[in-house]
């Protein structure tokens, strides 16, 4: 569905990063084919098997803190996931007219807040790689806050971090479930991201209106 946002009722915009702001390929590849690799290295394991016995790990932990932790995996795996993690850092990409959209949110007089479920190891490497604090007001990390973003609960404890109004807020994020779970919340105006990785074919956002590059939507008085 064509993204339709309307501008004058919009004081706050709330953003994820990966997959929103930056592109999920990094994320996907480390996962879905460096991790595999690794761990298989590490354990002496065919990387099918690895592979084979890590999604099933992943399936029980999505949606959860646990998910998104690299210690928790640290731990489950007997790896570095961090270090890991800047092994192919060089893959940590920006999505096209990102800066140019978060530049003109904050110079329209809006706040562009990034809430993330990524762990702060991740988070830290990422803005490392890419500069994306020196775009933004605020900077939020649901590890912080003890929930991740799927849970409806976590949008009233982000109320006592920052301030904004649900009726005047904009959410923006590649996660159908984090996009419903903000609905219940009431948050106003919510926005899907057709191809959060660069390299996949676009992904049905369900009821959610979506686009596929930011210069769709760039703010206007």
């Amino acid at each position: 569905m064509t993204a339709i946002i309307h501008w004058h009722e919009i004081d706050t915009v709330l953003l994820d990063m990966d997959g929103t702001l930056l592109d999920l390929n990094y994320d996907n590849y480390f996962w879905q084919q460096h991790l595999p690799r690794r761990y298989a290295q590490h354990h002496e394991l065919h990387e099918e098997i690895a592979r084979d016995h890590l999604t099933n790990l992943f399936i029980k932990t999505r949606g959860t803190m646990n998910w998104y932790c690299l210690d928790y995996w640290s731990t489950e795996l007997d790896l570095d996931i961090a270090n890991l993690k800047t092994e192919v850092a060089h893959l940590i990409a920006i999505h096209p007219h990102v800066l140019e959209f978060l530049d003109r949110l904050r110079a329209g007089g809006r706040k562009a807040i990034l809430v993330t479920n990524a762990h702060q190891k991740s988070l830290a490497l990422k803005l490392k790689h890419t500069a994306l604090d020196n775009h933004l007001d605020t900077v939020i990390c649901a590890h912080d806050l003890g929930l991740p973003k799927e849970q409806p609960e976590f949008w009233s404890i982000l109320g006592k971090h920052i301030d904004y109004q649900t009726e005047r807020t904009l959410l923006i994020d590649d996660n159908l479930d984090v996009l419903r779970s903000a609905q219940q919340a009431g948050i106003a105006q919510l926005l899907a991201i057709g191809r959060p990785d660069s390299k996949k074919p676009l992904q049905s956002t369900g009821e959610f209106n979506a686009i596929e590059q930011f210069c769709e939507i760039l703010p206007v008085e």
